[in-house]
């Protein structure tokens, strides 16, 4: 179980943590789970402890012996810190001289050392005897070995993903009612375009049904475009269930494929239906059934096209630019934009490779080898087959047949191509880390080595309860006192409520909150999950749209000013929202240019991201990079959440210094802590604090503290439900 208690409060933790607990000591089950920042009532539930550092096992053995291992390696725990925030900062070489306890000097100890000393131990003596003990194939259970890579057989494996497949295809069933709406609307304007009353059996008029036919291969050629869209975004659990091994590709790839033969069945069928007799094809049954068959070869072979650069590619720019590339590519190599006998010689290969060929081979012999085509024209050859020649389709009534088995093969190898990338690719990769150029310097030893931040003895400490020295910022701003009286928030009764019997029209999330932020001090709402913590930041900061507020919230002494006071706060939101593509050096400086004051003058010179502002403002750009601690990484792209880019604690800090780049007074902060281990987010609240010595009023909501964190906060709000005042 990887970190399941995020974003929860310690009595939440501490609850899910020992209903495992019981669990695993009832039905003699194994768990190994990965927590963030434990609390340390949640860390003394657990048996065994795993402790890991730059991919090497520097402790695992009982929980009680953890401590002891780490004073015979020189270091003791300080007083009323938890075990958990101990080993995290004996582990990082940036904090871990304040735990030293020996006489001798210190000296760095890296996790190679540990883990050096953790196999000379008693306990790791034992565990590498245990491990190397062979196994008596007499005591093993007969379930504890398996021999099968899936749990279930395959016809089940397939029973179990069509199931599923065809209750996924219920639930996104309007997207399939508008697909089909979409195309009968489309097929009612074309059947009135190019209406039969209007068309003759001419030379003429034959140019016009062949831009019908041409038309219908189109749309049911776009119509299966947004499986692209629908198949990325089912990918992330494809990958992870698969990996997981809870299916083959194959049995994920296979039931969609089957399942959505009916839907290229149903268009095809709308469009024929709709369209042959009113646009005057030839009023055959034969012909009609023909041209239906292989319209829905061609709407299933682009939808399987489309699912196979889905799956090959894997993100939607990517993908999307593809099979735009592949419509303009089939529309002009299909035979009808360019006719095959103007194609140069090197370039018919196009021709016999695009998909919607076919589909005009086919749909032009259907029709134009009917009877009432064989008029004789001047030219001593047929109607049709002279119509057929100037477009180069002058094929025999067989290759209708080739034309179906051609489209049909082109859906068989996109779908082989579609599981084979399902099976052997992985999802999209991380990108490559990136450092600032002044830290690349130091690696290389341009710099002089004494400079070099990252050594343990000059670095900072971690710890956000360090006295900090009031910084006097480049660009001054005016410290605010927030104050409010009295208030109160309201929302409609959502109607699941009062379907249960809830009379009142007006749902009350605040009551009577009353209290005042000052600046220069660090003020925390804390509270149990629900409790309103967030709802009065976003009611505070003007963020509710909808809903009714009542009370008195007063800036200054002044009653507020929404427009006003967006100039002069920040809000850091609980989810890091950025542009994945540019620097954080970048985003700051973007921040910078649309929310200072007008007042800053630009410069004269060239226009570049670093010389847009004076020197005064882009001092100020850069000692926001430091205050926050993001100097090192300021040439980094952001990435992208979960893919590459900027770790979770650098995005959070990197959320503070947008807002902090504005010059505000008051800053708010919804959980800045939250989905970051004890270390992050203490240098996370080092961040904040170093917002706050510059005379800011901070206020901000936060889960789960250490001791650290919490001894580092100046106030504490506490926000019980429907509290009168705090």
């Amino acid at each position: 179980m990887d970190e399941i208690t995020n974003g929860l409060d310690s009595s939440t933790a501490f609850q899910i943590v020992s209903c495992i607990r019981q669990l695993v000591h009832i039905t003699n089950a194994t768990a190994l789970i990965a927590l963030l920042q434990p609390a340390p009532e949640t860390f003394d539930l657990f048996d065994d402890v795993i402790l890991m550092a730059e991919g090497q096992i520097v402790y695992r053995g009982p929980r009680d012996c953890v401590l002891q291992f780490f004073n015979d390696c020189g270091f003791r725990s300080p007083l009323r810190k938890g075990v958990a925030d101990f080993r995290q900062e004996v582990l990082s070489r940036k904090d871990q001289q304040q735990c030293w306890f020996h006489e001798d000097p210190y000296s760095c100890v890296s996790a190679y050392l540990f883990h050096d000393k953790f196999r000379t131990s008693s306990i790791g003596v034992v565990l590498h005897e245990e491990v190397s003990r062979p196994h008596a194939k007499t005591q093993g259970d007969e379930d504890a070995i398996c021999f099968s890579k899936f749990s279930l057989p395959k016809w089940k494996l397939f029973k179990a993903c069509l199931s599923r497949e065809f209750l996924l295809m219920k639930r996104n069933s309007f997207i399939y009612v508008f697909k089909l709406s979409q195309l009968v609307v489309v097929s009612l304007i074309a059947m009135t375009v190019f209406l039969r009353t209007r068309m003759r059996i001419d030379i003429r008029h034959a140019n016009y049904y062949l831009g019908a036919l041409f038309y219908g291969l189109i749309m049911l050629l776009v119509d299966g475009l947004p499986e692209v869209s629908m198949t990325i975004m089912r990918l992330p659990v494809f990958f992870k269930q698969r990996d997981l091994c809870f299916y083959p590709a194959w049995a994920y790839a296979i039931p969609a494929t089957i399942l959505k033969v009916p839907l290229s069945v149903l268009a095809a069928s709308l469009w024929t239906v709709l369209t042959y007799y009113t646009i005057g094809y030839t009023p055959e049954a034969g012909r009609f059934f023909r041209q239906l068959l292989l319209l829905s070869g061609v709407h299933f072979s682009s939808m399987s096209l489309f699912w196979f650069f889905a799956a090959f590619f894997r993100t939607m720019v990517t993908a999307t630019f593809a099979s735009v590339m592949l419509i303009m590519f089939v529309c002009i190599f299909s035979g009808f934009v360019i006719p095959r006998p103007s194609m140069p010689g090197w370039l018919k290969w196009g021709f016999w490779v695009a998909p919607l060929t076919y589909g005009e081979i086919g749909l032009a012999v259907i029709e134009f080898l009917a009877p009432r085509w064989e008029k004789i024209s001047p030219s001593n050859a047929t109607l049709g087959q002279e119509v057929l020649q100037s477009r180069g389709l002058q094929f025999d009534d067989y290759y209708y047949w080739i034309s179906v088995g051609a489209l049909f093969g082109f859906s068989l190898l996109a779908n082989v191509g579609y599981t084979l990338a399902l099976s052997f690719l992985k999802a999209p990769g991380t990108s490559a880390l990136m450092i600032s150029r002044e830290k690349l310097s130091q690696l290389q030893g341009l710099r002089d080595p004494k400079e070099d931040t990252n050594s343990p003895t000059s670095s900072k400490s971690s710890r956000p309860g360090n006295d900090a020295v009031p910084r006097n910022m480049v660009l001054p701003f005016q410290p605010l006192t927030m104050t409010f009286h009295s208030v109160q928030y309201y929302v409609d009764t959502p109607l699941e409520m009062r379907e249960r019997g809830f009379s009142e029209k007006k749902l009350q999330l605040l009551n009577g909150i009353t209290a005042a932020f000052r600046p220069g001090v660090l003020t925390a709402l804390m509270s149990v999950s629900g409790a309103g913590k967030t709802t009065l930041l976003d009611v505070l900061a003007g963020r509710k749209t909808s809903g009714t507020i009542e009370g008195e919230i007063r800036i200054g002494g002044y009653p507020k000013v929404q427009d006003t006071f967006a100039r002069i706060s920040g809000y850091c939101e609980q989810t890091d929202i950025h542009s994945p593509q540019i620097t954080v050096e970048e985003s700051l400086i973007f921040s910078a240019w649309l929310r200072l004051p007008d007042d800053i003058d630009l410069k004269d010179q060239k226009c570049t991201s670093v010389t847009l502002f004076t020197m005064r403002a882009q001092e100020f750009v850069n000692e926001v990079l430091e205050t926050i601690e993001l100097d090192e990484v300021k040439d980094s792209l952001v990435g992208i959440p979960g893919v590459g880019g900027l770790s979770t604690e650098q995005r959070k800090r990197l959320t503070i210094a947008v807002e902090l780049v504005a010059n505000p007074s008051i800053i708010f902060m919804d959980e800045p802590t939250t989905g970051l281990d004890a270390r992050a987010a203490a240098i996370v609240m080092r961040a904040v604090k170093n917002a706050v010595v510059t005379g800011r009023t901070v206020v901000c909501t936060i889960h789960q503290p250490s001791i650290d964190i919490f001894e580092a906060l100046d106030e504490v709000r506490n926000l019980p439900h429907l509290d009168r005042k705090f």
